[in-house]
């Protein structure tokens, strides 16, 4: 059974049984120096503090609190410390500390895509989180990924050895055949994630400033405990985590400081929502609904391709005044003046300077006789189509 705690967690935890937690998870503050605040969909708005007066204050506040959290944990419990670049080489220093530089296990890397950088430097684009465990004798359930597309299965199917020169051949029986390895799982889970940040219209997205995915923390959970063990989330905040593990099968407990994250947390509890990954199920491909044929008249051309836009396939790296300049390609079997059409109502929303239609076939067109195209309007041909006109001035000299 899953419960809610509300306090600081040192204060809290010192209430907890010594060695009585199998897993722990926190994402607490990252030192960004700012107040963190958002407002979820019902215009409830969530506040928290970040901010302090040094990073020694910052590595104490952390620093107490680690230490209790490692008298909570079983022999065999992991924690895994979810933080970012503001403070994540002193925050590694610090778990050093604690649970000793031999205790750690791995660096996780969550990488996802993002949009924007107001400042001058590289797309902040990964978080980080320190994966250690109490002793040497920890959980660790062993999670598979596919085999790249790239990979020759058939070849991993075949056992290997050393020959006396020490070069990797196939291994062989006495009759000279190939032995097989057998089954294969796929790819050990690297401690590279590519998990998508959660959109704003996420059906899981609470509204509070630092929610996590359920994805992510359903990997950690799986991987770090055993179904029944308890797990802890000392900085709780939209409890992510708790709905992650009441999903798996774990008991959890959770630890905030704000009342409004503890009402929040145990809401979810009470309805967990998990949103689905269509990145993940089906690849980044998925989104793409252009036809082959129409990506490749862009081929070589200074333009980024649009997905999923009825009236837009492509737009120009160079704008003209500031303005962009869109293209559109005539599909097959469909009448010119409706490419026009769809191409100049998009324009319209997006103020474009020029708008391209390149022409692929010639068919009948319904157009209407007074119909004008704008001026900023401009219709090519594409090199298919030039042919296409061209053999038929060869096959029938006397149209």
């Amino acid at each position: 059974m899953s419960q809610v705690l509300l306090g600081d967690c040192r204060d809290v935890l010192a209430t907890l049984s010594t060695a009585s937690v199998g897993l722990v998870y926190l994402d607490p503050p990252f030192f960004t120096q700012k107040t963190h605040t958002l407002k979820s969909r019902d215009l409830h708005e969530y506040e928290f503090e970040d901010a302090w007066d040094s990073v020694a204050a910052y590595i104490d506040y952390m620093g107490v609190r680690l230490e209790a959290i490692r008298r909570v944990m079983t022999d065999t419990a992991s924690i895994f410390l979810h933080c970012d670049r503001h403070a994540s080489h002193h925050l590694r220093v610090l778990l050093d500390a604690v649970f000793g530089a031999d205790r750690f296990l791995a660096e996780i890397i969550w990488a996802y895509r993002r949009w924007s950088n107001p400042q001058k430097t590289l797309l902040p684009a990964h978080q980080t989180i320190f994966m250690y465990s109490k002793t040497a004798t920890y959980t660790f359930n062993s999670q598979f990924q596919p085999y790249s597309p790239t990979t020759n299965l058939d070849q991993i199917l075949q056992q290997r050895e050393r020959n006396p020169q020490g070069k990797s051949v196939y291994a062989r029986d006495d009759d000279g055949d190939v032995i097989l390895n057998g089954p294969k799982k796929g790819v050990p889970l690297s401690d590279v994630w590519e998990i998508p940040y959660l959109n704003p219209k996420a059906k899981e997205r609470t509204g509070y400033p630092t929610q996590k995915p359920l994805l992510l923390l359903e990997r950690i959970i799986a991987l770090g405990s055993n179904a029944g063990d308890v797990v802890l989330d000392p900085f709780c905040g939209s409890g992510t985590t708790l709905v992650a593990a009441a999903r798996l099968g774990r008991q959890a407990i959770g630890i905030d400081l704000l009342p409004s994250a503890v009402s929040l947390s145990q809401a979810r509890l009470s309805n967990p929502i998990k949103s689905e990954s269509r990145v993940l199920h089906q690849g980044r491909e998925s989104y793409e609904n252009l036809p082959a044929d129409v990506q490749a008249i862009f081929a070589g051309l200074p333009v980024k391709v649009v997905q999923r836009n009825k009236g837009i396939d492509a737009i120009f790296d160079q704008f003209i005044d500031g303005r962009p300049v869109l293209l559109r390609v005539q599909r097959v079997g469909e009448p010119i003046y409706q490419a026009a059409q769809a191409l100049i109502q998009a324009g319209e929303k997006k103020g474009a300077a020029r708008l391209i239609l390149i022409r692929t076939q010639a068919l009948p067109e319904l157009m209407p006789v007074e119909t004008q195209f704008p001026s900023h309007f401009v219709l090519l041909d594409a090199l298919s189509y030039q042919l296409q006109q061209h053999i038929q001035a060869v096959l029938n000299p006397a149209e």
